[in-house]
């Protein structure tokens, strides 16, 4: 690490990651966030909601929201095969009851255990690109891994409050 990235902190933890891709991009989130991984089923669109927040699902009796990350992070669309799936992330808020949505990815890798040493600081996108998202990076064998701040991903989307009637 150099020197001015040791200045800076480096937001993600070691510890067990969800590792999913899009298209050629590979990300991780914390296991933590996770709830669970279910298959993708039809959903209920919900109108005058953005592209990205793609309807609702009924996951044994509770109903939830379910983004696409693809249209979230501004990404071509595509037609989701059988590996397409929903992680489900649940959102923990101080003194707030905890909130289940989920995310589209076109697949869930496997869990990696990621050390410290492989993980570093978000680079500095000089401000361009939104790095409130991004925990940090992380190198394994054959790739690098975008490491996810879920939870500012989801915290920052006001689209999910339903329009009133």
């Amino acid at each position: 690490m150099s020197e001015v990235q040791a200045t800076r902190d480096v937001k993600a933890a070691a510890g067990r990651y969800l590792t999913f891709h899009l298209g050629a991009a590979r990300y991780a989130v914390p296991v933590r966030d996770v709830r669970e991984v279910v298959r993708l089923c039809p959903i209920t669109s919900v109108p005058l909601m953005p592209p990205h927040v793609r309807g609702v699902i009924n996951l044994r009796g509770s109903v939830m929201a379910v983004l696409d990350l693809r249209a979230k992070f501004e990404m071509p669309a595509i037609t989701y095969d059988d590996r397409a799936c929903i992680i489900v992330f649940e959102r923990r808020d101080l003194g707030a009851a905890s909130t289940v949505i989920g995310a589209i990815v076109d697949g869930v890798n496997d869990v990696v255990v990621l050390a410290q040493q492989h993980i570093d600081v978000a680079p500095d996108f000089a401000g361009t690109v939104d790095a409130d998202y991004l925990l940090g990076v992380a190198t394994t064998d054959n790739s690098v891994l975008a490491m996810l701040n879920i939870k500012n991903i989801l915290a920052t989307d006001g689209s999910l409050t339903l329009p009133s009637i």
